[in-house]
């Protein structure tokens, strides 16, 4: 099984042992739709700190491997990753504000 299978395996195991409790609440019989756009959301948030951890690590993995290809560029490939990173978590953080909203 590859990587992207097995996330997506405990991923779903996660989703789905946090759904057993919401759905053992006691409630008035009708659907609230808040509190299921409210879990969306949550899950929404998930996936984008999952997609931005997993960019964030190829960015510096992209980099160490050039600054040990070629040491004296290693200033300028710092740079380059903090910049990269800061507009990866830039994006990070207006997805999270979409989805919490």
């Amino acid at each position: 099984m590859n990587k992207f299978a097995k996330i997506g395996m405990y991923s779903l195991g996660a989703v789905l042992m946090m759904a057993v409790p919401a759905f053992a609440q006691e409630g008035n019989g009708a659907t609230d739709v808040a509190s299921i756009m409210g879990g969306l959301g949550a899950v929404g948030a998930g996936l984008v700190c999952i997609g931005s951890g997993g960019g964030i690590g190829r960015l510096a993995a992209s980099a160490f491997e050039g600054m040990a290809r070629q040491p004296e560029m290693a200033g300028q490939i710092q740079t380059a990753m903090i910049i990269a990173a800061a507009l990866i978590e830039g994006f990070t953080f207006f997805a999270l504000f979409i989805c919490m909203s």
